[in-house]
């Protein structure tokens, strides 16, 4: 089929081996992955039902309707609620043979023996961490939160490439750390600080995924929130999902 679209919908087909575990248990086993964008950031797996477990999927009789996906049939997946969707009668007729599970609704994930975490990784993707010898400096209401010439930056499709710093380089007596954390399929888990009194501005990877190994223990701030300067130049703040 390759890379399509049906409606307002693309659709790609995996050649992942795709596996989700319930209850401690593989509940999902397929080869036949069909990734969906239901939003434009990231994709969903629709799993083949013949690939689903025997009697994991019981209908609740409530319906989800989707302007391109047409009436969705609510199903209970094993004892999560309303967990699983199938589109029996969709007019995009890939989807009709097929479940979306809810992915938080799931024990785990994964894209052949690694488990994978948040969402389905998009293969368009990429992630690429480069060592710099730029000169980059951070300001907080006027104030150098962080100065440094040994930067490494990632560079994260559709997103604003990020500067992380050695914590050398940052003055850790502005930020304080808050209990805020986030997951990402790229990168892993995300502890963060408020930096001078603005919550959740600056965050690290203490041991980030295998792709981005190269930015563990490194500090890096929202673009989108404070003012960087690289080799002395102002950078305009971009526009992007965390402005």
């Amino acid at each position: 089929m390759g890379d399509e679209k049906r409606g307002r919908l693309r659709l790609e087909p995996s050649a992942k081996r795709v596996r989700v575990y319930l209850g401690g248990r593989p509940v999902v086993d397929t080869v036949r992955a069909l990734l969906v964008w239901e939003s434009p950031y990231y994709p969903t797996y629709y799993i083949p039902l013949g690939d689903v477990q025997d009697g994991l999927l019981k209908p609740t009789g409530e319906t989800r309707h989707s302007p391109s996906r047409g009436e969705g049939l609510v199903h209970s997946a094993g004892d999560r609620e309303g967990a699983a969707l199938i589109y029996a009668d969709s007019p995009i007729e890939e989807l009709r043979d097929r479940v979306r599970l809810e992915w938080d609704a799931m024990d785990a994930w994964f894209e052949e023996d690694e488990e994978v975490f948040v969402h389905a990784r998009d293969p368009g993707t990429r992630v690429e961490v480069l060592p710099s010898s730029r000169h980059v400096r951070v300001e907080v209401d006027g104030v150098t939160v962080a100065d440094s010439r040994s930067p490494r930056i990632l560079y994260e499709t559709h997103l604003p490439a990020r500067y992380y710093l050695p914590k050398t380089d940052v003055r850790l007596d502005l930020l304080t750390p808050t209990e805020t954390v986030t997951r990402c399929p790229y990168k892993g888990w995300a502890g963060y600080w408020s930096v001078a009194g603005h919550d959740d501005y600056a965050w690290s990877y203490r041991t980030p995924l295998p792709e981005s190994q190269k930015i563990a223990g490194l500090i890096s701030f929202y673009n989108e929130k404070v003012d960087i300067y690289l080799d002395g130049v102002l950078q305009e703040r971009p526009k992007s999902p965390f402005s």
